[in-house]
């Protein structure tokens, strides 16, 4: 997940379906209704590909339609590493195949996530406005370091997180869940992301970091403003890094138990400024990943049958199914990226020197080398199999594995059995064929 730095507009995390840009990259802004099925490139292609090779978007109708089917045929065409465009006259490679996704993650000598490697802005290809600006630009985080500096941020970030109580975080999110399903209105409808997925992280959220509980409501429409790009976003981004850097200046002189203090204590001795930018990428990171975990499940749960079958007829834990979310639909599906370091060969692709890969976290847990026998490619195949097993590749893999994993699995597991527990007779409210999937309304009848 990638995060603004100070002054920037943030963009939906790819994959997402509390956002409507589907399953892949935000659409270009200068496409109304996404671009045709594939676009052919006409400036400098991905290493080795002659002029005029179609690439196939990662963004607009195309992915958002059928993600999932749009990474099986590319699987078919190219096998596991494809090329596809990120925006018009933008190229890059999609990494499809699970056992390549790790060998990209895990070779940090040969695939860096410095983008001040990538030779398309180098090139001057990449436009002042393009929506990939705040998903690639360079900025001084555990995202887009590598080597020792990498790991003395991580540490922070890591060891911070790692001083939350469990239990108290639990409780913490059950006691918010309880106050949000008391909040709905009395005609027994409520907007499951809108008014319960999306607020609930953030009133968590509030509290972990040492900000008074007033501020949960501020800050679910700040963060709203900044993910969804619009017109107030701009301003929203200014608003939400001027009440971080009040609040760290606050806790360096008066520390307290949060994870605010617990950063600027640790013994890596982050500046004010290094410690606002991780808070930023905890607070947007963090919280869009769990959104999205939450409003996939909850999805799920009310479209398909099987899968709540087993979870309320109790041969299914809680926790098991949110594996199986992670393996099916990820709350990132597509994860910028990666940037070769020298030219090299990567699932029989030749990659050039400055390419960008991007991290098919989505496809590559539907890689039929991955699923067994019998698998497909198609995450609802195997399914039966994969509840409980930890080996998908949703928080990523190697030295930039997701560090905040445990609470965000105690967020979402908390949320989804509060609202089993509180509405077991959950159910659509609209029919499943209308419904648009950003929003899943339910009703307790």
């Amino acid at each position: 997940m990638t995060v603004p730095e100070p002054g920037t507009t943030a963009v939906p995390p790819p994959g997402c379906p509390a956002h409507a840009t589907g399953g892949g990259l935000p659409p270009a802004a200068a496409h109304d209704g996404g671009p045709p099925a594939a676009a052919t490139h006409g400036g400098t292609l991905p290493g080795g590909l002659p002029v005029g090779v179609p690439l196939t978007p990662l963004y607009g109708s195309a992915v958002a339609d059928d993600p999932h089917g749009l990474y099986a045929r590319l699987r078919a065409q190219y096998g596991p590493v494809a090329p596809i465009e990120l925006e018009p006259g933008v190229e890059s490679w999609l990494v499809l195949g699970y056992a390549e996704l790790l060998e990209l993650t895990r070779n940090e000598a040969l695939f860096s996530k410095d983008s001040r490697r990538w030779r398309v802005p180098a090139e001057g290809r990449l436009a002042a406005d393009s929506r990939l600006q705040p998903m690639t630009s360079w900025r001084p985080t555990l995202l887009n370091l590598d080597g020792a500096e990498h790991q003395r941020l991580r540490a922070a970030v890591a060891d911070t997180l790692a001083r939350v109580d469990h239990r108290q975080l639990r409780e913490t999110t059950e006691a918010a869940a309880d106050a949000l399903i008391d909040s709905w209105g009395p005609d027994g409808t409520a907007d499951l992301v809108a008014q319960y997925a999306r607020r609930l992280p953030l009133l968590v959220f509030t509290q972990l970091l040492g900000l008074p509980d007033e501020a949960g409501a501020h800050l679910i429409r700040l963060i709203s403003h900044i993910a969804d790009s619009g017109a107030e976003s701009v301003r929203a981004n200014q608003e939400f890094q001027t009440l971080l850097v009040d609040l760290v200046r606050q806790r360096r002189t008066t520390p307290g138990a949060d994870l605010t203090s617990w950063l600027l204590a640790h013994p890596a001795g982050l500046t004010d400024e290094e410690a606002v930018h991780h808070l930023v990428v905890l607070m947007i990171a963090g919280n869009e990943t769990t959104i999205c975990w939450t409003g996939n499940t909850l999805r799920l749960l009310l479209t398909d049958r099987r899968f709540r079958a087993t979870l309320t007829g109790g041969r299914l834990t809680v926790a098991d199914a949110l594996e199986e979310v992670l393996w099916r639909d990820p709350p990132t599906q597509n994860f910028p990226g990666r940037w070769a370091t020298s030219d090299t060969v990567l699932g029989g692709q030749f990659i050039a020197r400055g390419d960008m890969l991007v991290l098919g976290l989505a496809a590559a847990n539907a890689d039929p080398a991955a699923q067994g026998p019998g698998a497909v490619g198609h995450p609802s195949i195997g399914h039966a199999s994969i509840g409980g097993n930890r080996a998908h590749l949703a928080w990523g893999a190697g030295k930039h594995v997701c560090p905040a994993q445990h609470p965000a699995r105690i967020i979402v597991e908390t949320a989804v059995e509060t609202l089993l527990h509180r509405l077991p007779d959950l159910q659509l409210a609209v029919p499943r064929t209308s419904w648009p999937g950003a929003r899943p309304p339910g009703r307790a009848p």
